[in-house]
């Protein structure tokens, strides 16, 4: 899945195993992102709002993460 942040920038969120494993995408790059963790006991449609909830000091008033298709 990957999700754009704010229109800061976007991250994959994939499984892989049990857990939940996210990367940074830069410039023809994808940086695995240690500073947080997503439960393994989340279902995909609950990772936007975590994600939401870990980086909405970047949001404008009104903005979310958003899931692109």
């Amino acid at each position: 899945m990957r999700f754009n942040v704010y229109g800061r920038f976007k991250l994959d969120v994939v499984q892989e195993g049990n857990e939940w494993v996210v990367y940074r995408l830069e410039l023809g790059k994808r940086i695995k992102v240690r500073e947080f963790a997503i439960p393994s006991s989340l279902r995909e449609a609950e990772i936007g709002i975590f994600l939401d909830d870990i980086y909405h000091e970047l949001a404008k008033p009104g903005q979310t993460v958003q899931l692109e298709k």
